[in-house]
């Protein structure tokens, strides 16, 4: 169920991020996603804690590099849930969780922002595109209890010189924490591609392999996906460091 009160509202992102509040701290990334982690995060000692414990493998937050956001970002995206905005595509549910990278513990109250183009290829709120006044697939989401932000879209189209991506940026306590980018397996996408309005733009140039943000780390940004209903959900984990 949407959360009325924070559906559709306009907001700037400074606005945004002085509501979100938490932590100053700087990005170390984001790693494949699963409940198990949070869950074992609550039972992390503080033996087993700190960045020394991320780089053993004692703690099983598995980060990615920065990533460029790109030309499409856009202050003032709005605090929602469904970024949809009736755009035609296969549904996507997307659970984006944020951690403390020390102990992999999630984080509350931060805020999760995407955009990504629809499935012609064309982002929202750009001159270059012609999309000035327009909002579709662009949101902002607070994390839960469980360190978790969700959002309802659809699963990205393409466009020349670039592998399908989603962009993502994540804010603590006012500041960007985390700019990066999230892939998809080519094998999902190839299946996705099958069908309606995806169809009617065949032949998909890049691959992941051939993307040169890909090359950077793509191979550790890559969202676990799993079907869901007539669509799709996909998961991974941002892991932050406070400072």
């Amino acid at each position: 169920m949407e959360e009325p009160t924070h559906e559709s509202r306009p907001v700037s992102r400074r606005r945004a991020l002085l509501e979100i509040g938490g932590f100053a701290a700087t990005a170390l990334g984001v790693g494949a996603f699963g409940a198990k982690e949070l869950l074992d995060a609550d039972d992390a000692s503080a033996s087993s804690s700190g960045p020394a414990a991320v780089a053993s493998g004692l703690v099983t937050c598995v980060l990615a590099p920065e990533m460029t956001e790109g030309p499409y970002y856009v202050e003032g995206d709005k605090v929602r849930r469904n970024i949809t905005e009736g755009k035609a595509g296969v549904p996507l549910t997307l659970r984006l969780g944020v951690v403390d990278a020390s102990s992999c513990k999630p984080i509350r109250n931060a805020a999760v922002d995407v955009w990504h183009c629809d499935a012609g290829g064309t982002y929202s709120a750009t001159a270059q595109q012609g999309t000035e006044g327009l909002t579709f697939l662009r949101g902002i989401q607070r994390t839960d209890r469980k360190g978790v932000a969700t959002f309802k879209t659809i699963y990205p189209g393409w466009y020349p010189g670039r592998t399908v991506h989603i962009h993502v940026k994540v804010y603590l306590g006012g500041r960007t924490v985390h700019t990066g980018q999230l892939f998809f397996a080519d094998r999902v996408t190839d299946a996705v591609y099958k069908r309606a309005p995806y169809n009617r733009r065949p032949h998909r140039d890049p691959r992941n392999a051939s993307d040169s943000i890909f090359r950077n780390g793509g191979s550790r940004s890559l969202l676990s996906v799993t079907k869901s209903g007539n669509g799709y959900a996909g998961r991974i984990t941002m892991g932050v460091t406070r400072s």
